[in-house]
């Protein structure tokens, strides 16, 4: 169990990563926020359950790796702020996706979860190549 917002964090990532989605969503709040800034937000762990699935269904790799990360507060209040390559491979292409991500910690679960990057970076990764 993490006892720090920076550990907290990092396992939740790892969850993802490794498609625990069923994991990750045991860790946000009911009224958690999924701020996918150029795509959209969802709310609660069954909305992120849905997005990333959808999403992680188009995957047929994924590793992301966290550059640079800082974290302020406990787990009772905490902020999280870290730089990612979020590496995905889809239609037999990997592409790095640069992010910027924001955590909110509340109460020993994440609260708010908002990622900055290029909209048409995964766009470009997710349309199927010209035959």
């Amino acid at each position: 169990m993490a006892d720090t917002p920076d550990s907290f964090v990092r396992d939740f990532l790892t969850a993802l990563v490794a498609r625990d989605l069923d994991a990750a969503a045991a860790m946000v709040t009911d009224d958690f926020e999924y701020d996918n800034v150029p795509m959209g937000k969802a709310f609660g762990p069954d909305a992120l359950k849905a997005t990333l699935n959808g999403f992680f269904g188009m995957c047929t790799g994924i590793d992301w790796q966290i550059l640079r990360q800082t974290s302020s507060g406990d787990m009772t209040s905490g902020t999280v702020l870290n730089e990612r390559d979020d590496r995905v491979e889809i239609h037999g292409r990997w592409t790095t996706l640069p992010v910027a991500g924001v955590f909110e910690i509340k109460n020993g679960k994440l609260a708010l979860w908002r990622d900055y990057f290029d909209k048409q970076t995964i766009i470009d990764v997710m349309t199927p190549p010209s035959a």
